[in-house]
């Protein structure tokens, strides 16, 4: 194996399981203030979910309805957050590691993913995870993008916290997260750099 390839091994996955917090200065709207949870990153680019933005009023219930699925024993209706602005219509659940499918992926410290319609009618039923985040859409980045967009400081990575992604109102994730880095808000600017 060469020292390329060894290297190239070692940076694969490496934001895979952390947040990404928005820079107070972001100009993008959509993720203004965002957190987001990065599902997978490799040489290849990345693909995140916003964790502290709701998708207007849609809930489970709504969805299932939508897609057409029975809804009348819903015994646990959440909200649908908005994951991001690619692939609107495709839906993801960031869930507790108590659960798992045939879809489910492994994302490290109790933290899975799943995309299929099995997992929202067992949520739905009471019988899904005990922890879990529904989100339509996702965030991505091409090749080399977002560490592009690292180093021009449009964003900080901490560590992921199962708190703030689960348990944490959705109006003061991105509060929480900056102050697990010691730092206000207000300290932030466009030349802090990396923490």
């Amino acid at each position: 194996m060469t020292d390329e390839t060894k290297a190239k091994q070692d940076l694969s996955g490496y934001l895979t399981g952390q947040f990404l917090l928005a820079m107070p200065h972001m100009k993008d709207p959509r993720l203004e203030r965002a957190v987001i949870y990065i599902c997978g990153h490799d040489t290849n680019g990345a693909m995140g979910l916003v964790i502290n933005k709701y998708l207007g009023d849609l809930t489970l219930g709504g969805l299932l309805e939508y897609l057409n699925l029975p809804r009348d024993s819903v015994k646990r209706d959440l909200p649908i957050h908005f994951g991001g602005p690619i692939d609107s219509g495709r839906g993801f659940v960031i869930h507790s590691d108590d659960f798992t499918h045939p879809g489910t992926v492994s994302l490290g410290n109790n933290i899975a993913l799943t995309a299929t319609v099995d997992v929202l009618q067992s949520i739905a039923e009471g019988d899904g995870p005990k922890d879990c985040l529904l989100a339509m859409g996702y965030v991505g980045w091409g090749a080399g993008q977002l560490d592009a967009e690292l180093h021009s400081n449009k964003w900080l990575q901490i560590a992921a916290d199962g708190d703030i992604l689960f348990h944490v109102p959705i109006e003061k994730k991105w509060e929480s997260a900056i102050a697990k880095l010691g730092v206000t808000p207000e300290s932030l600017s466009e030349e802090f750099g990396q923490a």
